[in-house]
């Protein structure tokens, strides 16, 4: 396209977490100390007395159709799809049918189906006590529902709400453990400077607290460092047009952290960076919490820090989106507010920066 690029802003946002539907007044209970976490029902088998932030407040499907299209869904599908339902239900008239333009760019987590249906396949492809990639082959699959791969497959928790809701835009689900989400917001904010679609949804949906996404965290090492399992859901719709804009979406960044340090990272990417009014960090765990803080405190001194993951654990793939929510909740109810810097630090070991700015619409 020709021209300056136009200007993003966040026309609606929609969040499922453990502090219920919606996410206004979000920003006000974490300030006020308020935590989300727990004992977990999902991981009870690994220790009854493990906290999380697990989301209970998930609506009855409205109808039959629904009903039959949820029993196809993940948990990171299903808490997908009630937030974007929501979503489009608060940005207005302007957002309903058609939806053949609408582009939509999720963060997604790995696999996360029915444990029972994956035990099923398991069990009938063990040989001699190790897993028979042979006999997974003859009976494995045999073993489970063959609608049972639409759980499985990751990209669906993006395909079931754009399938039940109708978006025929761009679309994109980009695996994500914390920066693969901010690069969806990225994705999103170029399609739309390009001219390829003028509105779209953005976000990410996922669960910590499946069985097996815990297990791989525990033997990675997270766990013992801090991380706190949570799920959510989190979206945002984008527009062009200036009047609809609750928030601008002024920065966003990836910074490479894995081959020198979040430190580094950190202090490279806020070296140029204008004083903001105040921070929403989302870090997997203790070590990356600190090093943020630290760094915040070297580059800008005392600064309100809004902590997500302390209160709402770690959703992986929705952890940043649930922060912008924050940081958005933060630019609405703060009068003196105007900009407000989001810092993601996800398992991934990467730095995503986002930096909103307030909009037209207040």
């Amino acid at each position: 396209m020709t021209g300056p690029a136009p200007a993003i802003g966040i026309a609606a946002a929609s969040a499922v977490s453990a502090f219920g539907i919606g996410w206004r007044g979000l920003a006000a209970a974490l300030r006020n100390g308020q935590s989300y976490l727990r004992p977990s029902t999902e991981l009870a088998v690994f220790d009854s007395s493990l906290l999380a932030a697990e989301a209970f407040a998930i609506p009855p499907a409205i109808d039959s159709a629904e009903r039959r299209a949820r029993m196809l869904m993940s948990r990171s599908a299903l808490l997908a799809s009630v937030a974007v339902g929501n979503l489009l239900a608060e940005a207005g008239p302007g957002w309903s049918a058609p939806r053949d333009e609408i582009g939509f760019y999720l963060g997604v987590g790995a696999s996360g189906g029915a444990m029972d249906q994956l035990e099923s396949m398991l069990a009938a492809s063990i040989e001699g006590e190790k897993f028979s990639l042979p006999l997974f082959g003859q009976n494995g699959l045999r073993a489970c529902n063959p609608l049972y791969a639409f759980q499985l497959m990751n990209n669906f928790t993006l395909c079931h709400s754009a399938i039940r809701y109708g978006t025929g835009g761009p679309t994109a689900a980009l695996f994500s453990r914390g920066t693969g989400t901010v690069l969806a917001l990225s994705e999103a904010v170029a399609a739309m400077e390009e001219g390829d679609c003028l509105r779209a949804l953005v976000g990410g949906a996922d669960s910590s607290t499946h069985p097996v996404t815990w297990a791989e965290l525990r033997r990675e090492g997270f766990v013992a460092a801090g991380l706190i399992p949570g799920e959510a859901a989190a979206v945002v719709a984008l527009t062009t047009c200036a009047d609809e804009s609750l928030a601008q979406i002024e920065r966003c960044t990836i910074h490479a952290a894995r081959h020198c340090s979040l430190a580094t990272a950190l202090a490279e990417a806020l070296q140029r960076m204008a004083i903001p009014d105040g921070v929403v960090i989302a870090p997997w765990g203790t070590p990356p919490r600190q090093e943020l803080r630290n760094g915040l405190r070297t580059r800008f001194g005392a600064l309100p820090i809004v902590d997500v993951s302390a209160a709402l654990g770690d959703s992986l793939a929705a952890t940043a989106a649930l922060a912008w929510l924050v940081a958005l909740d933060l630019l609405l109810v703060e009068t003196e507010w105007r900009r407000v810097l989001v810092l993601s630090a996800g398992v991934d070991g990467d730095l995503g920066v986002t930096v909103l700015s307030r909009g037209e619409k207040r």
